[in-house]
Formats: structure tokens, C-alpha cells, sequence
């Protein structure tokens, strides 16, 4: 039996679409055209944007720390007498927000080269020698979600990002 793949990825990507497009009728119509906000944002993916929407940034968070701990997101210090350590990411926030932010970040440093974000995280592993690539991705996930929550919420502008023309 012969498979026909560009029949199957067009079928994917009308379903995809469709999936998109429930996303947002599940939203209050006072929130659908927030939920569009960040979809100026290059690159274009249909879901991305309302799924970050949907899972996490129509929610009310007074400050950063509450967003980051919403994902999952947010740093797990650890003290003993004089000892402090960083045990990493906390995981207990929203996984499916944690798992669309990080993949995201990775789309965000192949599309947005010149913004302060992907700017940081390249020096960043320039420091470490080129390792620590996937630990730092996620610390670049919890910066984005931020600048996208500042994005969404008060209208800041992502330093160096490039805005898709309306």
C-alpha cells in the first residue's frame, strides 16, 4: 500500500487548524482577541500562542514569581546550615504549559536572532563552554513567558523582537 505524504501533512494540518480554532472558541469573546496578541509574534504557529493563552496567561498573577510558578518553572533553592544549592525547576506547575514554553524558546533562538532574549542566551552558552544547552533553554522559557505575560498584560514590547506588521 502506497502512502500518499503530502495528502497526510495536509490532513495534520487542517486538523491542527481546527484544533486551533477550538482553542479559542472555548475563550470568552471579551478574551479571543487578547488571545491574538501574541500572535504577532513570529515565528507563525497556529497553536502556540493560544495554547500559552489558554494554559496560563488569561489568568491574573500579580508578579513574575507567580507566573514562573504557574509553569513549573520557578527555581528550587535548597539550604542546610551554610550550604545553598539550586536544585533546578520545580515541575509542579501546568506541564503542557512547561512542555509548549520550552519548545517555544527553542523556536524563539532559531527565529528571533536578534532579540535581548536569544542575545542572552547565546552568550550565555558561550560561557559555559557551548554545554548546558538544554538548561539553559529552560531558564530562557521562564524569561519569555515572563516578557510574554508583560507582553500581554501591560503592553511591554520584547526588546529586539520582530513584530509581524498587523
Amino acid at each position: 500500500m502506497k502512502i500518499d505524504c503530502s495528502r497526510l501533512c495536509s490532513q495534520a494540518n487542517r486538523r491542527v487548524a481546527r484544533l486551533a480554532a477550538l482553542e479559542l472558541v472555548a475563550l470568552p469573546s471579551s478574551r479571543r482577541a487578547s488571545a491574538f496578541v501574541g500572535c504577532r509574534i513570529r515565528p507563525d504557529l497556529p497553536v502556540m500562542p493560544v495554547r500559552v493563552w489558554s494554559e496560563g496567561l488569561f489568568r491574573h498573577f500579580d508578579n513574575r514569581r507567580q507566573v514562573a510558578a504557574y509553569a513549573g518553572l520557578a527555581p528550587t533553592p535548597w539550604q542546610s546550615g551554610s550550604v545553598d544549592r539550586e536544585q533546578g525547576v520545580s515541575k509542579a506547575g501546568n506541564p503542557r504549559l512547561r512542555t509548549t514554553l520550552i519548545q517555544l524558546a527553542w523556536l524563539w533562538v532559531r527565529h528571533q536572532p536578534q532579540s535581548a532574549l536569544t542575545l542572552w542566551f547565546e552568550e550565555r552558552v558561550k560561557r559555559n563552554g557551548g554545554r548546558l544547552r538544554k538548561t539553559t533553554i529552560v531558564a530562557l522559557a521562564r524569561k519569555l513567558l515572563v516578557a510574554l505575560w508583560k507582553y500581554v498584560t501591560a503592553g511591554v514590547v520584547i526588546e529586539g523582537a520582530a513584530m509581524k506588521t498587523a
